[in-house]
């Protein structure tokens, strides 16, 4: 008698989070419909046709290097890019704890704006899905365990706007025309292996140091503050990207591979590691 009720309460346990995870993919599934709605809504006509040498008279020597290697002259530029990664994030605040993840994310440029769509395994039969986003100004960062439980939740603030505007300007070497003078950013000269990026939307400013590798292609990228949540704080602290493996998509030189960390007084925590699955790029027309 007893082995029955196990059984059956065993079975009753699966059919309910079998039951979650349906019902939490449909309600996910809403909400990023209602996410990339607004995405496309906030999408500007591109400022730049395409890509003339003429473009980097004025750039800083690395830069002007960088994007003479990864574009070719005629090169459209990208309106939008729909990206599809796979990898691990870090779930651990002590000590690393690795799961892995896959995720789309749908990038306008001349918003500017994103939204991350991510799915992370936290166990066997327990997926976390995640909307990281920057849409019409403002910040979304949600997880929800099954796309029901909400287990974090930050709610918008210039703090975490800056944060998110940050991550685009830092993702610029998957869509290079955005690092064009007169696509929104500005240059600064620092060294000959490195350069300082601006991009300003609206109100909100915010800059990277940019370095590049002996192949001349972008190595890294650091954030002297982003602010990142500590004990429910927002807290400026360095934060940097680093880029690998690039290869030729949709006629421009992008990197496959990438990592990001906080660079904290104890250490480097790095917190995502991910390869790019798949991109397509739609190109100003």
């Amino acid at each position: 008698m007893v082995w029955k009720i196990a059984v059956g309460a065993a079975v009753g346990l699966v059919v309910a989070l079998v039951s979650m995870a349906v019902v939490g993919r449909w309600v996910w599934h809403a909400r990023s419909e209602e996410l990339l709605t607004e995405l496309a809504a906030s999408a500007n006509a591109a400022r730049l046709a395409e890509f003339q040498l003429s473009q980097l008279e004025e750039l800083p020597d690395p830069v002007r290097g960088y994007l003479s290697q990864v574009l070719s002259v005629g090169q459209r530029a990208a309106e939008s890019v729909r990206i599809s990664h796979s990898g691990t994030f870090n779930m651990g605040t002590d000590e690393p704890q690795w799961r892995p993840f896959s995720s789309t994310q749908d990038v306008v440029i001349a918003g500017p704006g994103f939204l991350w769509d991510a799915n992370i395994r936290m166990a066997p039969g327990m997926p976390a899905r995640v909307h990281d986003a920057y849409v019409n100004g403002g910040a979304v960062l949600t997880a929800r365990l099954f796309g029901l439980i909400t287990v974090m939740e930050s709610p918008d603030s210039p703090e975490l706007a800056q944060g998110e505007l940050i991550r685009f300007l830092a993702e610029a070497p998957w869509y290079p025309t955005a690092f064009l003078p007169g696509s929104g950013v500005s240059w600064e000269s620092i060294d000959e292996d490195s350069a300082r990026v601006v991009l300003v939307d609206g109100d909100m400013s915010v800059s990277l140091d940019v370095r590049f590798g002996a192949d001349g292609l972008v190595d890294s990228v650091y954030s002297h503050g982003r602010y990142r949540d500590v004990d429910g704080a927002q807290i400026m602290m360095p934060w940097e990207g680093r880029f690998w493996n690039y290869e030729e998509r949709d006629g421009m030189l992008i990197p496959l591979d990438g990592e990001v960390a906080w660079l904290l007084p104890d250490g480097r925590w790095p917190y995502w590691r991910g390869h790019i699955d798949e991109i397509t790029h739609e190109f100003a027309q």
